[in-house]
């Protein structure tokens, strides 16, 4: 693909040449559920699905956006492992001024670190 969008395939010398792809017709709503339906390899979320749903808590959202191991991320921020991974598990949940401290994390996790290593480095 190029800078533009363009869709190419390298030939046989080397040189790119223009692949044509179809645009893609609009749907209305009724199009799109009927689609979702008939997709075998990815139903619609039923009432039931949801129910089974547990969702990611944000602890670990923001460590794996970091590429951190729960050690790497328990370490650098100076936040107790155990503690990590009970908020990761569900087990319990960050109080008021931990989700405050996470906020600041996941603005300037780097500059988080360095502070940090400022005060214990």
């Amino acid at each position: 693909m190029d800078s533009e969008g363009r869709l190419h395939r390298v030939g046989p010398d080397g040189g790119l040449e223009p692949v044509a792809v179809a645009p893609v017709a609009e749907m209305d709503e009724a199009d799109i559920v009927a689609a979702a339906v008939a997709d075998a390899d990815n139903p619609p979320i039923t009432p039931q699905d949801v129910a089974r749903l547990r969702r990611v808590p944000r602890t670990k959202t923001l460590r794996r956006a970091l590429g951190l191991t729960q050690d790497e991320f328990a370490a650098r921020y100076h936040i107790p492992l155990g503690t990590l991974r009970d908020w990761e598990q569900g087990r319990t949940e960050p109080d008021q001024a931990t989700r405050a401290y996470l906020r600041v994390i996941a603005n300037d996790p780097e500059g988080t670190r360095r502070a940090l290593e400022g005060a214990h480095g």
